[in-house]
């Protein structure tokens, strides 16, 4: 596949220039600090695949690519996991964290050499395993890369929400795993005796916090979350109930 490198951070491109020559199915034609430039000249000679950081000056990654053909597909690089949902939006193939891993570049490569970007009408896809196979309490489906992916819910740490978009960060994996839905489909789907939610943007598993602070703050896995007022009466009264006197 033919690709250009867009990132206004001369370092960071230099290590994407160096992890595209170890990647035989790769053919770099440019690289682009000033992402106007890049639009330029995507739109005389476009190119397979793009990888495009978020926050640039001018004309950022996400504004970018809203301006992409549907051909290019486009895998994001930024140091910020709050744009992965927006990603999802622009039907991105993948996004990397900086720093990025060359294992997970080339496994972003791959995503993209098999099936591009993932197609938008895909995302809203609802799927409602038989009553009679799967124990509701137990056990969720959730629809990540166009794939549906079942989940136990004892593996889930804490879910975060933002829009229309969910993060999962489970036990099992070492990146949430997103998807399309809201926090309220979630906060229905999740048993309440073993989930709640103390954020608007924030569920947490019970079982998995560690600590609350002071000032109710949670610490469950690398997350620190505190607890907002509108959700702090039902939190204060779990504490209550499972506080050693």
């Amino acid at each position: 596949m033919t690709c250009i490198i867009v990132d206004d951070e001369p370092l960071a491109v230099k290590l994407l220039e160096s992890f595209v020559k170890r990647t035989p199915t790769l053919q770099l034609v440019g690289t682009y600090t000033d992402s106007v430039e890049a639009l330029s000249a995507l739109r005389e000679s476009p190119v397979d695949l793009i990888f495009l950081d978020i926050q640039m000056p001018d004309l950022n990654g996400m504004e970018l690519a809203h301006m992409l053909p549907p051909q290019t597909k486009v895998i994001f690089t930024t140091a910020f996991k709050e744009y992965a949902f927006e990603s999802y939006e622009v039907s991105a193939v993948d996004y990397l964290l900086k720093p990025v891993r060359y294992n997970k570049f080339l496994t972003a490569v791959e995503k993209a050499e098999g099936g591009g970007r993932i197609p938008q009408a895909q995302e809203h896809i609802s799927f409602n395993p038989p009553p009679s196979t799967l124990h509701p309490k137990n056990t969720l489906f959730i629809r990540v890369d166009g794939e549906l992916r079942q989940l136990q819910t004892d593996d889930i740490i804490y879910v975060s929400g933002m829009k229309d978009y969910v993060m999962f960060y489970v036990q099992s994996q070492s990146r949430p795993l997103i998807t399309h839905m809201t926090m309220k489909a979630v906060e229905d789907m999740l048993p309440s005796d073993r989930f709640m939610r103390v954020h608007r943007s924030y569920i947490v598993a019970l079982d998995k916090i560690r600590k609350v602070d002071r000032n109710d703050c949670i610490y469950i896995g690398e997350e620190i979350i505190h607890v907002t007022e509108a959700f702090r009466p039902a939190f204060e009264q779990f504490l209550k109930q499972h506080t050693a006197q």
